[in-house]
C-alpha cells in the first residue's frame, strides 16, 4: 500500500520474495495485492498478465515495474518486494530481476497513474538505494530505505 505521501507501509515490503519464474513472481504479487486491496487477485493476476503482453514491465538493471489500473479501486497501491532469487522477466537489458515494484492504479484515475511510475521509476534509478535493499533482508529496513529516498526526491 501507499500511503497519501506516497510512501508504501512496511506490510507492502517483501524481503525475500521466492518464485521461480517471472509468472510465480507476478502470481505471489497479486495473491498478496488481492489481500490488500480487497480486489480478487484472480483480475489482478490478468491485469498485470495483461500488460506484461504489452511489452515488459522489466527496466533494467534488475528492477520491474509491473503494472495495471484496476475498476474498483479508490487510490494507487504499491507493493514492494525483493527476490530470494533473480528470474528471468524478459527485461529490456536481459539480465534476471530481482527487485519489483508493483503499482494498482484506479482504472479511470488518468495521471496519477502516470505520476505514481514516474516516481518509482526515479527512486529505482538511485543505485546506492538498489544496492543497500539488495543487502536487507527485514521489511522494516527495506521500507525505511524506500521512505527516506522517497522524501528526498520528493524535496
Amino acid at each position: 500500500m501507499i500511503t497519501s505521501s506516497g510512501q508504501p507501509t512496511s506490510d507492502c515490503v517483501i524481503a525475500n520474495l521466492r518464485a521461480a519464474n517471472k509468472r510465480q513472481v507476478l502470481q505471489e504479487l497479486a495473491r498478496r495485492a488481492a489481500a490488500i486491496t480487497m480486489q480478487s487477485e484472480e483480475a489482478i493476476f490478468d491485469v498485470l498478465c495483461e500488460r506484461e503482453r504489452l511489452g515488459t514491465t522489466g527496466i533494467g538493471h534488475g528492477i520491474a515495474i509491473p503494472h495495471g489500473k484496476l475498476p474498483g479501486l479508490d487510490r494507487v497501491y504499491g507493493i514492494f518486494a525483493k527476490l530470494e532469487r533473480p528470474v528471468d522477466f524478459d527485461a529490456i537489458d536481459d539480465q534476471p530481476v530481482d527487485l519489483i515494484y508493483l503499482l494498482l492504479a484506479p482504472a479511470n484515475c488518468g495521471a496519477d497513474h502516470l505520476k505514481a511510475l514516474a516516481k518509482v521509476s526515479r527512486m529505482l534509478r538511485d543505485r546506492l538505494l538498489c544496492e543497500k535493499v539488495r543487502g536487507s533482508t527485514n521489511c522494516d529496513a527495506i521500507n525505511a530505505l524506500i521512505s527516506t529516498t522517497q522524501d528526498r526526491n520528493a524535496a
